[in-house]
């Protein structure tokens, strides 16, 4: 592997028809990438935060019951970039961002109309290399949050806070058919 690092695939996207809200992050991290699961690291707190968030207690263990909860709250998880050179897992060291088809996901998911970006950088490469293809008609709320990574110096309880708008967006949309 050279300096660079070597060229990563991201994760398939977790959605179904009913989900409103997207949780977006950059690029898996290497123990997610691992794993293959979203927020595979133990110490990345996104598990706990929806689960605070979005009345669901403590985060259970297996990953498949994680993901029924988030689709059962109207959450989809998905991330900005589908491919990209990188040595280990800081979003600083991402290079040749290649961005997923936004278009064709918003397209089969029209219901999503509340998206976060979990981190700065998710929202960097998101304004950068996908905001222009959807253009001006895109009536989506964007939100950033900081980011749930172990690197995101953090406490729990202070994420749990800047992550309210999830909540407040939940709550809204809960009429919806979740």
């Amino acid at each position: 592997m050279d300096e660079q690092g070597k060229r990563l695939h991201g994760l398939a996207p977790v959605a179904a028809e009913h989900c409103t809200l997207l949780l977006l992050g950059t690029m898996p991290g290497e123990a997610s990438l691992l794993a293959q699961q979203y927020y595979g690291h133990p110490r990345n707190h996104a598990w706990p935060l929806l689960y605070g968030l979005l009345d669901g207690g403590t985060p259970e263990a297996a990953y498949e019951a994680r993901i029924g909860f988030a689709l059962s709250r109207g959450v989809a998880l998905w991330d900005v970039l589908q491919a990209c050179e990188r040595a280990g897992s800081l979003d600083s060291a991402i290079r040749k961002p290649e961005a997923n088809d936004f278009s064709a996901f918003f397209a089969q998911y029209p219901r999503l109309t509340h998206v976060f970006f979990n981190g700065s950088e998710a929202e960097r490469l998101y304004r950068r290399q996908v905001a222009p293809q959807l253009g001006a008609g895109d009536s989506r709320t964007y939100t950033a949050l900081p980011s749930s990574s172990p690197a995101r110096a953090l406490s729990l309880t202070v994420k749990l806070q800047a992550w309210q708008p999830v909540r407040e967006a939940w709550l809204a949309l809960g009429a919806q058919g979740r």
